[in-house]
């Protein structure tokens, strides 16, 4: 059964309403993807500085603390500013292996005021994990958490 991401988008709505702090939002939305998704040994954020992902707050074992634009799953999704899914990270060119145990991955960019601001990054300790409903639900769910996050620097 997949993941009913309706709800998963109402549950992040009520965590991120009258919330300012983005560190806070940030923390609570990958400890819900993780709670929520099956199958996920990694949820979190990079942030862009300049041509570089810097960690940001995660679920999981730790990670990659900089990752350039470029290099990785990660880099790729931010220099192409597009969702890449990998069914087997170990096919993929220069994939960084933070964690030997993942197989999969989907990437998210992440906008705030027109401009690429970061990634979502899930993995999974298995092979072709995210299918097009989870690319398409967590395109929505990064939407939700642009206006939502971000809301005050759009203007």
């Amino acid at each position: 059964m997949g993941t009913d991401y309706e709800s998963l988008k109402k549950q992040a709505e009520e965590l991120t309403k009258d919330v300012s702090f983005l560190i806070s939002n940030l923390a609570n939305i990958s400890a819900l993807i993780k709670e929520s998704l099956s199958d996920v040994n990694w949820a979190g954020f990079y942030v862009l500085e300049d041509e570089t992902l810097i960690l940001g707050p995660f679920q999981g074992k730790t990670a990659c603390v900089t990752i350039p634009v470029g290099n990785g799953v990660c880099g790729t999704a931010a220099a192409e500013d597009k969702t890449l899914v990998v069914p087997d990270v170990k096919e993929f060119p220069g994939h960084i292996a933070c964690d030997s145990a993942s197989q999969s991955e989907i990437v998210i960019p992440i906008h705030c005021a027109g401009n690429l601001w970061g990634v979502l990054d899930i993995d999974s300790p298995s092979k072709d994990r995210f299918k097009d409903e989870d690319k398409a639900g967590l395109e929505e769910l990064v939407k939700l958490l642009e206006k939502a996050i971000f809301a005050e620097w759009d203007n």
